[in-house]
C-alpha cells in the first residue's frame, strides 16, 4: 500500500482518491473547530492561498476524539470553517484518528511517521507532509504552527 492507494470522503459524501494528488505536495491535518489550536485554520489557509498554485494541497480531517472539540456535523463543518476561518481547502468527513475505527489515511500515515506518543495522534492539528512522490516526509506536533512548516513546503513543491 502507498499514499496514492488511499481515499477519503468529503462531508457531502463524495469519495476522493489520493491518486488525484500525484505530483503535488500534500498536507494532511486532523482538525477541530472548538479547540485551543483552532486558530491554526487561519495559518493553514494562508499556506493554501500562497502555495496552492505551486502544487500544495491541504486536506483537513475533522476529528471529535479529543475532548469533543469537533461538535459540528458533516453537514455543518465546511460552512463553519469557511465562515469562521475563510477555509477554502478540502475537508473530509469526520474521522477517527486513533482506536479501533481509525481512518485508513491516518493508519497509513501513523505507521509511516511515528510521533512523540509512538503511532498515536496526540491531539487536534497533528500535521503530516507528503512529498510529490507520495512518500510521507514529516510529521508535525499539534503545537507546530503552519508558518513553521513553510520551509519544508518550499523544499517539496515543484
Amino acid at each position: 500500500m502507498n499514499f496514492y492507494d488511499l481515499k477519503f470522503d468529503t462531508p457531502a459524501g463524495k469519495t476522493i482518491s489520493m491518486s488525484e494528488y500525484k505530483g503535488k505536495t500534500v498536507m494532511v491535518v486532523n482538525t477541530a473547530t472548538k479547540c485551543g489550536l483552532t486558530p491554526q485554520f487561519d495559518g493553514l489557509e494562508e499556506l493554501n492561498q500562497k502555495y496552492k498554485d505551486q502544487g500544495l494541497v491541504i486536506l483537513g480531517f475533522p476529528c471529535n476524539q479529543f475532548k469533543n472539540q469537533e461538535p459540528e456535523t458533516n453537514d455543518t463543518i465546511e460552512e463553519a470553517c469557511r465562515i469562521n476561518h475563510g477555509v477554502t481547502f478540502q475537508l473530509a468527513k469526520k474521522v477517527d484518528v486513533n482506536g479501533e475505527h481509525t481512518d485508513p489515511v491516518f493508519k497509513y500515515l501513523k505507521n509511516e511517521l511515528g510521533g512523540f506518543l509512538g503511532k498515536r495522534i496526540k491531539w487536534n492539528f497533528t500535521k503530516f507532509l507528503i512529498g510529490p512522490d507520495g512518500v510521507p516526509y514529516k510529521r508535525y506536533a499539534p503545537t507546530t504552527v503552519p508558518v513553521n512548516i513553510e520551509k519544508d513546503i518550499i523544499k517539496l513543491i515543484k
